[in-house]
């Protein structure tokens, strides 16, 4: 089965071709990162704007590198939630129209459930390999959220972010060190030069919960480089080199040791087999790293590039949907704030 899934929930417009929800026969996408980093942080217009014009060529580009045409294409998926609204219609209606025009069967998946099937790319199959149920931890610039998979498509959220997600933390704090954006991939690269030579920041917990709080991890940095003398800049002069790399390093630890302990604890309470890592802040090496040196039972992760928004990820969730029969969805709609496995709050 030939899935084309499309994927538009943020500011990286994609598609992909998948075979049997496992095999990528392409995977393109088009990041807006250049565009918005001047800016800090994303701009829902500009992102909806861009994808309006990048779809079709990057569907276009998806066909041709699995040298296949439209008539290959036996299903076409589409994120419809959740996600920034105008992105998340572009693609929707797109695919609404690629439905139409090549009478394909169209389904809307959820863009966390697609966080979650990227980890059966590639070979890694965690149900023949581990079994159910296994413990997911999606972590982003939208969302952290912890989820049970019972089952293939069977799930159950055990926590989430009350406030800042992992990545939009990640973001903050770049922010104040006068790092660029996106902030995870600037705070791991300077984090790399640091020592370990300045006071751990806190651990935010929230009592008998497996939710995260990140609002005040980063309310502690702020107020620590306010202390230092360093943040807001003053005539430009931010962090010097020694301060950006050793706070790099506290906050980013601070967030894995975060994940870290609430995806341990939500492994012991459910007796899970393995753990699944998805979302852009799994890419990062720390956190990959010291969960396999914490948590002792198998551990699923994507590749770097697999980890971020992309049209694969799409393509494999919708196979294991699709399995039991076409559906064509034409009266969908976009859903930003849905979760995984409900419907919109």
């Amino acid at each position: 089965m030939n899935v084309l899934g499309i994927e538009t929930s943020c500011d990286d417009t994609a598609a992909a071709v998948i075979t049997d929800g496992t095999s990528i026969r392409s995977n393109i996408v088009a990041s807006q990162s250049d565009m918005h980093k001047k800016y800090g942080g994303i701009i829902p217009e500009i992102a909806s704007r861009e994808h309006f014009t990048s779809l079709i060529p990057v569907v276009s580009e998806a066909l041709d590198k699995a040298e296949m045409t439209h008539r290959d294409i036996d299903a076409i998926a589409v994120t419809y939630g959740p996600g920034l609204a105008g992105s998340l219609l572009i693609g929707v209606n797109s695919a609404k129209g690629l439905s139409m025009s090549w009478d394909k069967p169209l389904i809307g998946i959820n863009h966390l459930e697609g966080h979650i099937y990227s980890a059966w790319l590639e070979g890694f199959e965690p149900d023949s390999k581990a079994g159910f149920p296994i413990v997911c931890l999606i972590a982003s610039g939208g969302h952290t959220d912890l989820v049970l998979m019972k089952d293939h498509l069977e799930y159950e959220l055990l926590g989430k972010t009350r406030d800042d997600a992992a990545g939009e933390a990640f973001d903050k704090a770049a922010r104040v060190l006068g790092l660029g954006f996106p902030g995870g991939p600037e705070i791991q690269k300077m984090s790399e030069k640091a020592q370990d030579k300045i006071s751990p920041l806190p651990r935010p917990q929230i009592k008998n919960s497996l939710d995260f709080s990140f609002s005040g991890l980063k309310t502690a940095l702020v107020r620590r480089a306010e202390s230092d003398g360093f943040y807001p800049a003053v005539d430009d002069k931010g962090p010097s080199v020694y301060q950006t790399t050793e706070y790099s390093f506290a906050f980013q630890e601070a967030i894995v040791d975060c994940l870290i302990r609430n995806t341990k604890q939500a492994v012991l309470e459910t007796n899970s087999k393995a753990v699944i890592l998805g979302g852009g802040v799994a890419a990062n090496s720390r956190l990959r790293k010291r969960m396999n040196e914490v948590i002792d039972i198998p551990i699923f992760v994507p590749r770097a590039q697999l980890c971020t928004d992309n049209g694969a990820m799409i393509g494999a969730a919708a196979f294991f949907h699709l399995k039991n029969g076409f559906p064509l969805q034409l009266d969908m709609d976009a859903v930003p704030n849905l979760r995984i496995g409900l419907t919109a709050e």
